[in-house]
């Protein structure tokens, strides 16, 4: 369900403020992002970790099989591995081949699983998998860098740091599927478990365990070719976490679901103003914080893109990190309410960027106050409307909820120049140019704030005391815009303010919103549609989980 918001002793940012399309799309990692909150209760509840397969054949096509035991259930991620012409590597979502498949088995698979997953897993979406199963995903290597770490490791030499570093990984998921797609377990159904209860549990385990997997055979394939090939130093593997490439079809995400946006927007406002409000801050709690700030400007510098757009917020967010960086140094931390302070101060002198960047940095001092927020992230409400509410009463919703939007010409090319479809070919999300292509009449309700405004008009013709039920018994082509109002009175951050069919929308706002929130780093859009970034770049593996004394493995480690 929706969550509300703390107390009123807690000043949260308004949704205006932080709900802007600008805004959302400069949104940092931070404590409550999903990866962290995932290898938190790994370490946590002693999960313990084992590869009872690797039958991998000196070509690299096999499979292998790792096992996680939580202490009340037990996982496996099965992998596929493969031998991919080159020409068959893309990794468009429309591709058909992989370097390598996966999926999560819920439990211990059979000899019969493996063969049936063998013969559906590698097709991914053209194949079908079960109730048993609780992810779908393939990924591709990066061809010159996984060639360059092989031939180093062959030779017994470690490969080249700032190769690594530039890169961030070795190999890239193009998909990673869950929540009942291609007959996998629809999440109600496993919700429950605790291990899960926080958004996108699933997903991040599955990726994790590509990780293990991705540096296992790298070092598979080295000592294919030398048996006295070298092993991966500590930090060299560390350095290296999973790629990812994604595109317009994670957009809409954040639109279809305003009460878990709500919940996710809600949970880290609360963090923000938690330590807002703290009456002053220890030396080591600022230390800390200046020792993460010098390792995020390490991580601002190793960003990099050739996109125009994102070129300029790298150049500006790596100035204000630096300027950041110099009000933080000497005494400035030890004056009173010195996080209200110097969050003050950036709004003023810093761009957004940098300042959410300051947002999440603020909390990794605090994670005794802030963590717990991450058990309030899901939402398990079906949102459902209220026939009996007054016209009236609806109105004055649409009001405080969509005032950008009632103060939006939507008859103005410009303002209505986007049209959201779904393409028959993947059945994934595609935004097109309405007056270009004739796509206008399978347009899907993604825009919000036009279709508000749209259900606003109408009801200035209608009497304040007739039950919304009257209403959409004539008019139910509003029912979306009436259940996403009415959801948003328990759910004040549920929606983007901002027009979602513009012509200068940018769909990488929306990319980058999401995927903070999955802890993704090295965020490098190759356009204003899609992206590469790095998931559990830095993280611990497995068997050095039980020895990390922090939880800051997202920032690269001083030099």
């Amino acid at each position: 369900m929706t969550q509300q918001s703390e107390p009123a002793r807690l000043s949260l940012r308004p949704p205006d403020q932080v709900m802007r399309l600008s805004r959302l799309g400069s949104f940092h990692q931070s404590r409550l992002s999903f990866m962290r909150i995932l290898l938190r209760r790994v370490r946590r509840e002693g999960w313990t970790f084992t590869r009872p397969v690797f039958d991998i054949d000196k070509t690299g096509v096999g499979h292998a099989i790792y096992r996680v035991d939580t202490g009340v259930r037990a996982y496996s991620l099965i992998a596929f591995a493969h031998d991919l012409p080159a020409e068959k590597r893309s990794d468009r979502v429309i591709a058909e081949a992989w370097d390598a498949t996966f999926t999560l088995f819920d439990g211990d698979p059979t000899e019969d699983d493996i063969t049936r997953l063998a013969a559906n897993v590698p097709l991914q979406e053209a194949g079908r998998i079960s109730q048993r199963e609780l992810s779908l995903s393939r990924a591709n290597r990066s061809v010159r860098l996984w060639a360059h770490v092989v031939d180093r490791l062959a030779s017994g030499q470690q490969p080249d740091l700032k190769a690594i570093t530039d890169v961030g990984y070795l190999m890239r998921t193009t998909a990673v599927y869950g929540s009942g797609k291609f007959g996998a377990a629809d999440y109600p159904a496993v919700s429950h478990r605790p291990e899960f209860s926080a958004p996108f549990q699933i997903e991040m385990l599955s990726v994790y365990l590509t990780r293990c997997f991705v540096r296992d055979l790298v070092e598979h394939m080295a000592r294919s070719q030398s048996p006295d090939a070298a092993k991966l130093d500590k930090p060299i593997a560390r350095a290296l976490g999973i790629g990812n490439s994604t595109g317009l079809g994670m957009a809409p995400f954040l639109v279809n679901h305003p009460g878990l946006l709500n919940n996710w927007i809600t949970a880290r406002e609360t963090a923000i103003a938690r330590v807002l409000a703290l009456p002053s801050a220890t030396e080591a709690e600022a230390t800390r914080f200046r020792d993460l700030l010098a390792r995020s400007c390490i991580s601002a510098n190793i960003w990099s893109s050739d996109h125009p757009i994102q070129i300029e917020k790298l150049t500006r967010l790596r100035a204000d990190l630096a300027r950041l960086k110099s009000k933080v140094e000497g005494s400035k931390l030890k004056e009173k309410t010195p996080w209200q302070r110097l969050f003050d101060w950036s709004v003023k002198h810093l761009g957004e960027d940098a300042q959410e960047c300051l947002a999440s940095l603020m909390l990794e001092p605090y994670g005794h106050l802030v963590d717990d927020l991450a058990d309030t992230m899901s939402d398990d409400c079906e949102p459902r409307i209220d026939g009996a509410m007054r016209i009236d009463r609806l109105r004055s919703i649409i009001e405080d909820v969509y005032p950008w939007a009632l103060d939006t010409d939507f008859e103005a090319r410009e303002n209505c120049a986007r049209a959201w479809y779904v393409s028959e070919e993947k059945l994934e999300p595609r935004l097109g140019e309405r007056f270009d292509e004739p796509i206008a009449p399978y347009e899907q309700p993604l825009a919000p704030g036009r279709d508000a405004a749209a259900l606003f008009e109408t009801l200035r013709t209608w009497r304040g005391d007739a039950p919304v039920a009257e209403l959409l018994l004539k008019h139910p082509e509003h029912r979306h815009s009436v259940r996403r109002a009415q959801t948003a009175i328990n759910a004040p951050y549920g929606e983007i303010h901002g027009n979602t069919i513009a012509a200068d929308l940018l769909p990488i706002d929306m990319l980058r919103c999401k995927l903070s929130f999955f802890g993704a780093t090295h965020f490098d859009p190759r356009s204003d549609r899609w992206v590469r970034i790095c998931l559990f770049g830095n993280a611990p593996y497995p068997e050095d989980l039980a020895d990390e004394a922090t939880d800051d493995w997202p920032y690269p480690p001083l030099p």
